[in-house]
């Protein structure tokens, strides 16, 4: 199983088999985020092959941790894999 976890809590938690590894960080289905903790966040940037990411702010027991997760709800083709996966910084600790 592969975990993300921030302030000591799981947030979001999948079968290492249905991630996706991109550029070195784990994409997690959408289906594996625990939604509770979830945020959508107005932040949107750019990567040049896949895509406009939008972002989430994580929050766990009552603190933020602003946009904390990411995902490219609409990747170009390179990157379609992806489609909804989220991955994680700022903190975010992902076990596999």
């Amino acid at each position: 199983m592969a975990h993300a976890s921030w302030n000591q809590v799981v947030v979001a938690e999948a079968d290492r088999a249905n991630c996706e590894s991109v550029e070195g960080n784990v994409y997690f289905p959408p289906a594996a985020i625990k939604d509770t903790y979830f945020r959508p966040s107005q932040t949107h940037t750019v990567c040049p092959w896949k895509g406009i990411a939008s972002y989430y702010d994580i929050v766990v027991n009552g603190e933020v941790n602003k946009d904390a997760a990411w995902y490219y709800p609409e990747p170009k083709e390179a990157a379609q894999q992806i489609t909804g996966y989220v991955a994680f910084w700022h903190g975010v600790k992902v076990e596999e």
